[in-house]
């Protein structure tokens, strides 16, 4: 672990201040060509540049921050996981309240209030979001049409799709635990589409694994992965955006971030790919989403905090947020910005619409050691380690202790 740590502080630049400049620390420096393009039309703004400080590797960055939070060379920004992640850095008191700047977006309406939850910590917020993203499933309008599908909008036409894509000799579904936290996409998404005020009440703590809606579920999942449904355990997502384009694979359950890639795959949105956001197994069930949005914090002991709270102030102005989206290909946090991509504004447009409930990602649903101990109980399921009785059994003896230590350690 200190051997990552310091592989991170030594690929990043210093945290000192630099005039006329915001630092950013961040784990994705693939993403440094829109934090240029969003400094762009930040500067103006505020008279600060942006100044990515990317640490590559997740758990180096998370060490680095963690260290650096604790002394007067903290970045002036830093990227963090929204939910408990956040809530975790709040309770320690090292982050900056930006309730005012939170209420400043809400008063010009670019920001949702609804958002709210997943950035604050006892009534006072300390993250803005990033970005906004949806958990949808992407496919290949080629390979649909040769095969006379549609994207299903029914429990049923899903079925039918799978069914129709295995008899042509194309693999339905990405499922995949490679990287760790990939296993918990089918899982957030079925408990989701079964029962999502279930999956609301699991990630506050007042459900349990072992119950109904979770084990059925499971049971959809396994049924699935039985008649060769899914991909292998260790099917490299990476290859998900040329899998989908070549037709060895027929849906890809993942965030909307991924048309970036599938861009990357030369995919052009709505000739050669779309999407939708996976049915409800049952038709009187709520509909919902699953949202991610990752958190742009300002440390308390940032080293030049003025130039932290400028930026994080202007962050989902319009003019940045369309520089920033337009880049991501993702959708904005700002609700009057629409995305430059045509399949991430439609399928924003539909959940709007619609009123679909928008479900926190599961990464970010309870105290992290949880979420991390869990995310190894359902890679072990998915390699077969595991059943699905077994794997929620131990999630949900994990969650009783978590959640008590939690609870404890807030009180």
């Amino acid at each position: 672990m200190s051997g990552l740590a310091l592989a991170g502080c030594a690929r990043g630049s210093s945290t000192a201040a630099v005039a006329g400049t915001a630092s950013f620390g961040n784990d994705n420096g693939s993403w440094d060509e829109g934090y240029a393009l969003a400094s762009k039309a930040l500067r103006p703004l505020t008279g600060y540049s942006l100044r990515p400080l990317s640490v590559p590797e997740a758990i180096a960055y998370k060490l680095v921050t963690q260290m650096t939070l604790q002394t007067s060379r903290a970045s002036d920004m830093i990227k963090w996981g929204s939910g408990y992640e956040l809530k975790q850095l709040a309770r320690g008191g090292q982050l900056t309240d930006l309730s005012g700047l939170w209420n400043a977006y809400r008063d010009k309406g670019w920001i949702r209030d609804s958002q709210r939850d997943t950035m604050q910590y006892r009534g006072a917020v300390y993250g803005i979001p990033l970005y906004e993203s949806y958990y949808v499933v992407f496919y290949s309008r080629p390979v649909f049409a040769r095969l006379g599908l549609h994207a299903p909008g029914s429990w049923e036409e899903l079925l039918h799709c799978a069914t129709v894509l295995k008899g042509h000799g194309i693999t339905p579904f990405v499922s995949t635990q490679a990287g760790g936290w990939p296993a918990y996409e089918w899982f957030q998404e079925l408990i989701s589409k079964v029962d999502p005020d279930f999956y609301t009440a699991l990630a506050e703590g007042k459900a349990r694994y072992t119950d109904e809606p979770a084990r059925r579920a499971m049971d959809i999942w396994h049924g699935f992965i039985r008649k060769g449904w899914m991909t292998p355990p260790d099917y490299d997502q990476g290859i998900g955006a040329a899998g989908l384009r070549d037709g060895r694979v027929g849906m890809f359950l993942h965030a909307t971030w991924h048309t970036k890639n599938l861009s990357g795959a030369d995919m052009r949105p709505l000739k050669d790919y779309d999407a939708f956001i996976l049915p409800t197994v049952a038709k009187s069930t709520k509909k919902s989403v699953i949202t991610e949005s990752g958190a742009l914090a300002v440390p308390r002991r940032a080293t030049t905090h003025e130039a932290g709270m400028a930026s994080a102030g202007a962050w989902l102005h319009p003019n940045v947020q369309r520089a920033w989206t337009d880049y991501l290909q993702d959708g904005s946090a700002n609700p009057v910005v629409r995305s430059g991509n045509p399949v991430v504004a439609g399928l924003r447009q539909s959940i709007t619409k619609e009123r679909r409930a928008r479900l926190v990602r599961y990464s970010e649903a309870g105290p992290p050691s949880l979420i991390q101990g869990n995310i190894e109980d359902l890679s072990a399921f998915l390699t077969g380690q595991m059943s699905p009785t077994a794997t929620l059994r131990s999630m949900a003896e994990r969650a009783d202790e978590e959640w008590h230590t939690w609870r404890r350690d807030e009180a």
